[in-house]
């Protein structure tokens, strides 16, 4: 079964180009025919010629990066984006979500739905849609929400995951915090998953673990789509009896989102090193597992500065506000282990109930998928994505800065003048509170 990726805005348009490079190169290693079939299978589409073309809609309102991510993509020589498959316009969005999503989106709205449907004809299974996207600027999220709100009407019975690119918490735009409030708010009724990385966190792993002075966004953009190549890939579940998976975003959403109120997906992946590191290095998989669990609990997203102190509560301390001691309450977690020895891998400490809310058994919690073929030249990579409390903080704080700036009016006029109300800001204020309660009550 195959996903169909769109692509929108400048960020959504390159961490896409980074991920369908790491994702052919890793399918291409070696001597992995079933392997390399299913992956190919699941994100590109051959030609006659046996070319491998991205199963892909780019969307931008402004054409610099879809045409470089076009460009480079033609001249890896091992794949490329389909000739018709994008689309751009001249003027940007200017950073304001009320523009991307009631002006740009309506207005361009057959073109991105006819481009969504003949990638969607050439699959012959189509196992869901996958929204890659910005939350801080106006066409990646006013847009890439528009999209999928469109895409939701024509594919109702479809698995729709978005991923989101958190902005760096110091800023990038003024109005960010407004645009992301937006673009999650209205998400969180469309979508069947939201992923996310924040700019923050990839930044410290570029700078402490993968030893970089100067860090672009091309570094940035390598982490994030390293981290989603390691979920996407193709995988054995407890239920593919032997077989690669084959529908990733179905077994994904089942896994992981068990309830309409949680829907925020986090992911760390161990190790990360420079590459030039790989060859002296040498991992097992008691240390790797033994490391994710305390980044799990601790809701650290790194191996280095992981906090040793937090231990699960004990059943009396079950109760206690998420502003106390920083244990990490989970909803649910996959595991996902590739490479050598796998099968040895003893995962007993993520099935602890101490980890999980209350309501929710351990074995409904937690998921396992594993491959023995190495993934990006590591020869043992261990990835968990987790439905917990890791983005509560994250999220109370953008909240709280777009409503300091509400209180004031600050910017609303620039919002107001494209058809977004003062209501509707209300609106996804009072939907996003409820959000943060649900995921605070979770300990």
């Amino acid at each position: 079964m195959s996903i169909v990726t769109v692509q929108l805005g400048q960020c959504g348009n390159q961490v896409g180009h980074e991920l369908f490079d790491i994702i052919c190169s890793d399918a291409l290693e070696g001597q992995r025919k079933v392997y390399s079939t299913a992956s190919c299978e699941r994100f590109f589409h051959q030609t006659t010629h046996g070319e491998l073309v991205a199963r892909a809609v780019l969307i931008d309102m402004e054409p610099k990066v879809i045409n470089q991510s076009i460009s480079r993509a033609a001249k890896s020589g091992r794949w490329r984006y389909g000739e018709s498959s994008h689309f751009s316009q001249k003027q940007g969005s200017g950073n304001n979500w009320a523009n991307g999503y009631c002006v740009h989106g309506p207005r361009h709205r057959a073109v991105v739905e006819e481009l969504v449907r003949r990638e969607v004809e050439r699959c012959d299974r189509l196992a869901g849609l996958m929204a890659m996207m910005s939350v801080a600027g106006g066409t990646g999220s006013g847009v890439g929400t528009y999209a999928t709100q469109c895409l939701r009407d024509i594919y109702p019975k479809s698995f729709i995951l978005n991923h989101l690119t958190w902005p760096y918490g110091t800023g990038e735009v003024i109005v960010q915090n407004y645009n992301s409030v937006l673009t999650l708010a209205h998400l969180y009724q469309l979508s069947d998953a939201i992923l996310v990385h924040e700019n923050d966190t990839v930044h410290r792993i570029c700078s402490q673990l993968l030893n970089i002075k100067h860090i672009s966004f091309g570094d940035v953009n390598g982490v994030i789509a390293h981290q989603l190549g390691s979920i996407l890939q193709p995988a054995l579940t407890a239920d593919s009896h032997g077989v690669y998976s084959r529908n990733p975003l179905g077994e994904l959403v089942s896994a992981l989102t068990c309830h309409p109120e949680y829907k925020l997906l986090s992911v760390c992946t161990i190790p990360q090193m420079p590459s030039s590191s790989m060859a002296y290095s040498t991992f097992s998989w008691p240390s790797l597992l033994k490391h994710l669990r305390q980044m799990l609990i601790s809701n650290t997203k790194m191996e280095e500065g992981i906090d040793w102190q937090v231990r699960p509560p004990a059943g009396s301390e079950r109760t206690r506000s998420f502003t106390g001691p920083s244990f990490n309450t989970s909803l649910a977690n996959l595991l996902i282990l590739r490479g050598k020895e796998v099968y040895s891998a003893e995962t007993g400490g993520f099935e602890d109930p101490a980890l999980y809310t209350s309501w929710l058994s351990s074995e409904e919690a937690f998921n396992l998928w594993k491959s023995p073929v190495p993934f990006n030249k590591y020869e043992k990579c261990a990835t968990l994505v987790s439905n917990s409390q890791a983005l509560l903080r994250p999220l109370d704080n953008m909240v709280g800065k777009a409503w300091n700036m509400f209180a004031s009016r600050a910017y609303i006029h620039q919002y107001v003048k494209f058809g977004i109300s003062e209501e509707d800001f209300l609106d996804s204020f009072t939907s996003l509170e409820q959000v943060i309660s649900s995921y605070g009550q979770l300990s």
